[in-house]
């Protein structure tokens, strides 16, 4: 009997040292608890709102300008309810200060655009050339000096003819121009037989020993050309070796 006094004692100061559970149904209008039962359709509830109306009514809505945070303020500073209101003119001071600064800076006002607005002017140009500047010529020249100026050039202007194209003289070697301008035949066309066993194979490799074709020809004239071809510089017997062309030549004196 005694052991269950205990136990009841035990459990009576455990219970009353436990927190007590706040009501989740407090404070929201219906003064009942929340396991109660629904009030019925068409039933007028009564009670306190969760937000007093004039906690809502004393707080203003928040403007433009104090929504834009503004620089820290100092220590001594004045509450943020200010600092919001103030934010507005301090964002307005700090762009004027920015737009003067950048004015400043060039010395020039921004150019708003407008048809009337005068022509920009190039700092640091050196202008033009006083050939080229109008006012300058203009001062200093006219129709009459243009017009006398231009009969004095046509006065000394001499037209030289041309003249026969010297002979070489005191000269053994081939003149590979003269040739060109003796012959007729246009390339590749044969004009000299030519006999021999792998002509083409033996005239690349002696073409291949002159460094233009006009030093091959007058090779190839020295040796007996174009009679006469030892070293396969013509193959197919037109009269030139190694490729060259007795065109240009032509065409230089035709002309």
């Amino acid at each position: 009997m005694r052991a269950i006094v205990s136990i009841f004692a035990l459990g009576a100061g455990l219970a009353a040292c436990s927190p007590q559970v706040p009501d989740s149904g407090a404070g929201v209008g219906l003064g009942t608890s929340p396991f109660d039962p629904a009030p019925a359709a068409g039933t007028t509830i009564t009670g306190e709102p969760l937000v007093p109306p004039s906690v809502v009514a004393s707080e203003p809505l928040p403007t433009v300008a104090s929504a834009i945070p503004s620089a820290p303020r100092s220590p001594g500073s004045s509450s943020a309810a200010g600092t919001l209101a103030n934010s507005g003119d301090s964002l307005a001071a700090e762009t004027a200060a920015a737009l003067a600064a950048s004015q400043g800076n060039s010395g020039v006002a921004p150019l708003n655009a407008s048809p009337s607005n005068p022509a920009p002017q190039i700092v640091g140009n050196a202008g033009i050339s006083d050939e080229n500047d109008f006012s300058a010529v203009s001062a200093r020249e006219s129709i009459e000096s243009d017009a006398e100026r231009l009969a004095r050039n046509r006065a000394e202007y001499q037209q030289v003819a041309p003249g026969a194209v010297p002979l070489r003289s005191g000269a053994a070697e081939p003149n590979v121009v003269q040739y060109a301008l003796t012959t007729s035949n246009p390339r590749g066309n044969r004009v000299h037989s030519r006999s021999g066993i792998n002509l083409k194979a033996k005239s690349a490799r002696n073409c291949a020993g002159f460094a233009t074709p006009d030093l091959a020809q007058q090779a190839f004239l020295e040796m007996g050309g174009p009679d006469r071809d030892r070293k396969a510089l013509d193959p197919d017997g037109d009269g030139y070796a190694c490729g060259w062309d007795p065109a240009p030549y032509r065409r230089a004196a035709s002309n």
